[in-house]
This record gives C-alpha cells, structure tokens and sequence, in this order.
C-alpha cells in the first residue's frame, strides 16, 4: 500500500474504503471485506449512522487495530457537546481516531474544532481535519486554530481539482481527501476519451485510471461501495504510473465544475439536526 505523509509525521494509505449512504449491514461487510483484502484506511462519521457497524466490521477483519487508520468527523450537532469525542469512540469500538474532522462549518464550528485540538493532545485522535471548509471558512479558521489540521476532505475530481484552496493548504502541508472522486459517476467524466485510452495502455477501468490520477495528484481517495468486486477494483490501481505527459493531458480536463452545491440554507439545516445514532 502506498502512503502519504502528514504535516504531523504520520503516514496515511493514499486509498480507504468510504462508508457514505452505506447501511450498516453493508457497512460492516464492506469494511470486513476491504480490510482483508488489503485495504488499511477506512472513512466514516457521526452523520453516516453506521459507526457500530464499521467499528464490527474491523474486529471481524484478520487486521489489527494498529494497522488500520480510521477516519469519522463530528457533526454540527456534536460541537458543543463535550462528550463527543468519548461518545463517537465508543461507537467505533475504540480507543482513539487515526483522523477526527469537524464534518460541516456549520453551528458552533469553532468549538468543534477546539474538541479535535483537545483530542488530539489526549491521544484520542492522532491527526486532526476539516470536511467542506473550503473558501472563507478555512480563511477564518486559519486565524484561529492552534494546531492546522492534517486534512481536509471535499469534492474533487478531474473536472473540479480544487486548484485555489490547494494554494492555501500548500502553505500548511494539509493533505486531501476526495469525496465524489468519479465525479458523482457522471458518465460524461467516466466516458472522456482520454480515461478509456489510457484504460487500454494500463488494462484498466476508466474509474481506476481516475483513481490512480487522485493518487498521483497526491490526494487520498475513499471510493465506497456494496459490491465486493468494486471494491477489489478499486484499490487494483497501485500497479502502474501514470507518466507526466498523461497527467498533463488529463489536467486539460478541469472545468473548475462541481457536483455538490452546498447553501447557507442547507447549513442551517445541518447546525439544527442530530444523528439517530446506532443503539447496538
């Protein structure tokens, strides 16, 4: 498995398994599954509603604790809750989080911060991030955090590669997470021209050849799937390189388009809901 490393000095696989609008049942099997077929990161988080499911789904794996890095985030809910951090551990089944995210600026986001920075002087998360802080909000957060996060986690693909907010985590050494990393599956995307020549030069899927793209760009990406055989295809894409020329040619993609549109509306809405969260 190839790494990255953190501003921190730890290492990070540069491919997990997401668990996104995954049920518990599946969340467990594809985390079991992924982790026995080699996969070492795994992502999840308060609002997916299946932090018991993937923290069994690790104890049924043959992988030691150690060996897995896993990954949640806080919802706006949980920011002011000082029982937060305990509580999501316990759901996970473990004894501390390899990356803790504040999941949304919305809320009280800076007092969920400040939990990620408590936790991870106590041990309880060994590196720390921000989902969806992109713009303004890492402008302001910049200001006042005291220890800069590890990572943040946003929508990335070759359409949209995140060109000005990674000048701002360039200065810090903050790494990227992708979420939408096939771009939502956009059949536009996954049928561009260039993916299916370079599928056939490598014996690759387009998705792959995307997949490995992340990597090369020095994103970490979380595919998340049900379906054991994409699974297994999805981490088959560290055995080529893609050469400078290619990357080059697949730069001409970006459109500077996202999927996602988040509103003000909708972070409202996110501050005033909490998780059903799992009871076994």
């Amino acid at each position: 498995m190839e790494t990255i490393k953190l501003n921190n000095g730890l290492t990070c696989p540069v491919v997990g398994i997401g668990t996104f609008m995954l049920s518990p049942a599946d969340a467990e099997n594809s985390v079991r599954e992924a982790l026995n077929m080699g996969y070492r990161l795994i992502d999840t988080a308060n609002a997916y509603v299946n932090e018991r499911a993937v923290g069994r789904g690790m104890k049924e794996s043959k992988v030691k604790r150690e060996d897995i890095f896993l990954s949640t985030k806080l919802w706006p809910s949980e920011y002011e809750n000082p029982h937060a951090v305990d509580e999501t551990l316990e759901r996970l089944g473990v004894e501390y989080a390899d990356l803790l995210y504040i999941h949304q600026p919305a809320g009280n986001w800076l007092a969920g911060y400040r939990q990620l920075e408590k936790a991870y002087r106590e041990g309880k998360a060994k590196a720390i991030g921000i989902s969806n802080f992109e713009g303004k909000y890492i402008e302001k957060l910049q200001s006042k955090w005291e220890i800069a996060p590890q990572f943040i986690q946003v929508e990335a693909h070759p359409y949209f590669t995140q060109k000005e907010l990674r000048k701002t985590l360039d200065q810090y050494g903050i790494k990227l997470m992708s979420w939408y990393p096939l771009g939502h599956g956009d059949k536009s995307l996954l049928q561009e021209s260039v993916f299916a020549k370079l599928g056939e030069k490598y014996g690759k899927t387009p998705a792959q050849v995307i997949l490995r793209w992340h990597t090369q760009m020095g994103f970490v990406v979380i595919p998340g799937s049900k379906n054991v055989a994409h699974i297994r295809d999805n981490l088959n894409i560290l055995d080529f390189t893609l050469t400078d020329a290619e990357m080059a040619e697949i730069a001409q993609l970006d459109k500077d388009m996202r999927y996602y549109h988040r509103t003000d509306a909708q972070l409202e809405q996110f501050a005033s809901w909490r998780p059903d969260f799992e009871k076994i």
